[in-house]
């Protein structure tokens, strides 16, 4: 019980390093390559400062790619997407008070939160499902394999500033649906009203991405199912 606790609280931790760091600098810079960057530093820093204890999920889309291939038991599941969401408003509450002390309208900073704005529901909807399932489909492959697990945290932050940089000019790139979550229901209005394109594209573009990567790899489970078998 002891060990769970202290998987979700790195959850927790690692969510809420990844909403301040990410939505803050998109906030304080307005760059893409940075705010791009900023986001995957946070994953590399994460992945090597709790993926011993948790896996750094800090997503509930990976999470339930992870269920999904057998990896997280149901209650893990759960658990994990409860912490997550969490640390998601841990992180944006952080960053609304930062936001108050620079003077900034809070309105106008948005937190980070996603839009739909710029592409109608249905766009949106296509583009987070396709940088969800690049991005998930990536930790699936570089995870998959124990002799490269020690660049796995790199891959994956490169791989979250990649799709970033695509995205964050058409929704804010979400790909994580606390990440969106959390500021959208601190903002309100606007925000909250679209977040749910932001919760339901991150999980159909892991859903494909677990399934694409079980039905590309069959040959490859098999035979490491059979080793352990020996």
């Amino acid at each position: 019980m002891r060990n769970n606790l202290k998987k979700y609280i790195a959850e927790c931790i690692g969510t809420a390093v990844l909403v301040l760091f990410g939505c803050g600098t998109a906030i304080i810079s307005g760059d893409i390559l940075t705010t791009a960057m900023a986001f995957g530093l946070s994953i590399v820093a994460v992945a090597y400062a709790i993926g011993d204890i948790s896996g750094a999920h800090v997503n509930p889309a990976v999470s339930f790619a992870m269920w999904i291939r057998g990896k997280l038991s149901a209650k893990d599941l759960g658990c994990y997407v409860l912490f997550q969401v969490i640390g998601a408003f841990f992180g944006s509450l952080l960053l609304w008070a930062i936001v108050a002390f620079t003077g900034t309208d809070k309105a106008v900073a948005g937190l980070g939160a996603n839009t739909t704005s710029n592409l109608g529901i249905w766009g949106s909807l296509l583009v987070e499902v396709i940088l969800t399932f690049v991005f998930v489909y990536t930790i699936l492959g570089v995870t998959a394999n124990k002799e490269k697990s020690h660049l796995a945290g790199i891959v994956i932050g490169l791989t979250l500033a990649f799709v970033h940089i695509l995205g964050i000019r058409l929704t804010g790139t979400s790909v994580n649906p606390a990440r969106s979550l959390a500021p959208a229901i601190i903002m309100g209005g606007e925000a909250l009203s679209q977040v749910w394109v932001f919760i339901i594209a991150p999980f159909i573009g892991s859903a494909i991405a677990a399934l694409t990567y079980g039905a590309l790899n069959v040959e490859k489970v098999k035979k490491i199912t059979r080793v352990k078998s020996k």
